[in-house]
């Protein structure tokens, strides 16, 4: 008998592999899964017009919707990208040596409400003590003039000094020629390879993620997946359903990349990086649902009220589907 139709657009990430092979089935769903590789565009299609019935979406874009309480869809703790991001914050070497040099600083960023720009605005203020309160955020493409994909409506909850986007000049253009003193983003400007004055705030970005981690339990969360309100409203078992699939989905894609015999993906040291994966994580790097996921979602919620994204920080709960049974581990 066929389940429930459904169209969940998302990245081919090797832990949605087996959903979009069919090796796994969610119960009760007929999946068609949609692989799009450009995130910014599913987010922009489901938020817009609500496209499909499950989606990637941002972080930060969904939670702004949930925290105002007229949001069409309902999330659940699957987290299909995540990503430190110390090593995307570059900089004007002549004027910035260390964290605290930002204060005061034109910034560039694609897109001030990105979940990228977010993460590292709030490690940089709770970690390293940056106050930003007199920054200017200015926003444009990267290494092009072309913008950032749909800017959210949602207005600031307070002024924020911003330079909203224009075509005029990349942020590369403006680092280069001092206008601003630094970029950050989910991207790199192009002559951190080519100027010799601009290069990463941590030049040493690995070992710096790697101990905020075992500091903070934070690995930054920027994709989860939603399903329209509606449906989830009229068949509450998708939530659980996907979740459970999700969950059985990236336990395969976490036990064939452990499979050395070959090497599954073009990373000559794997087995390396999966022994340092161990001993930084001691156990699964990736984890879906809430509570494994706290530190993470707890920060991401208080960086978006002090950033002005929202009111208030939100009880993490009241942002996602409630799942019910057991899910596969890895």
């Amino acid at each position: 008998m066929s389940g429930l139709p459904i169209t969940f657009a998302c990245g081919l990430y090797d832990r949605m592999l087996a959903l979009h092979t069919g090796e796994v089935k969610p119960d009760g769903i007929d999946l068609n899964f949609l692989a799009i590789d450009h995130p910014r565009e599913i987010f922009d299609r489901m938020a817009n017009n609500l496209e499909f019935d499950a989606a990637e979406m941002s972080s930060s874009d969904y939670f702004r919707h949930a925290a105002r309480g007229d949001c069409l869809m309902v999330a659940i703790p699957v987290f299909p990208s995540r990503v430190f991001r110390h090593g995307y914050i570059a900089i004007d070497k002549r004027v910035v040596r260390e964290p605290k040099d930002l204060a005061g600083k034109r910034i560039g960023v694609p897109l001030y409400a990105m979940t990228a720009a977010i993460v590292i605005r709030g490690l940089l203020q709770h970690d390293y003590g940056v106050d930003f309160s007199g920054v200017t955020w200015v926003e444009g493409g990267m290494n092009d003039t072309k913008p950032h994909g749909a800017p959210s409506t949602i207005p600031l909850v307070r002024p924020v000094k911003l330079e909203l986007y224009t075509d005029k000049m990349s942020l590369n253009d403006r680092l280069e020629t001092g206008d601003i003193a630094a970029v950050i983003g989910s991207g790199l400007p192009k002559s951190v390879k080519t100027n010799p004055n601009i290069g990463r705030l941590f030049p040493d970005y690995r070992k710096s993620e790697i101990e905020y981690y075992r500091k903070t339990k934070i690995f930054p969360i920027m994709h989860l997946v939603v399903l329209k309100r509606e449906l989830y409203e009229k068949h509450p078992f998708v939530a659980t359903s996907l979740y459970n699939a999700c969950c059985d989905a990236k336990a395969i894609a976490y036990r064939k990349m452990r499979e050395l015999g070959t090497l599954r993906y073009m990373l000559p040291w794997m087995a390396a990086e999966l022994e340092e994966i161990e001993q930084v994580f001691g156990g699964d790097p990736w984890p879906y649902g809430i509570d494994a996921n706290r530190p993470s979602l707890d920060a991401l919620v208080q960086y978006l009220a002090d950033q002005a994204l929202i009111e208030k920080p939100v009880p993490v709960e009241s942002l996602f589907a409630p799942i019910f049974g057991q899910a596969s581990k890895p």
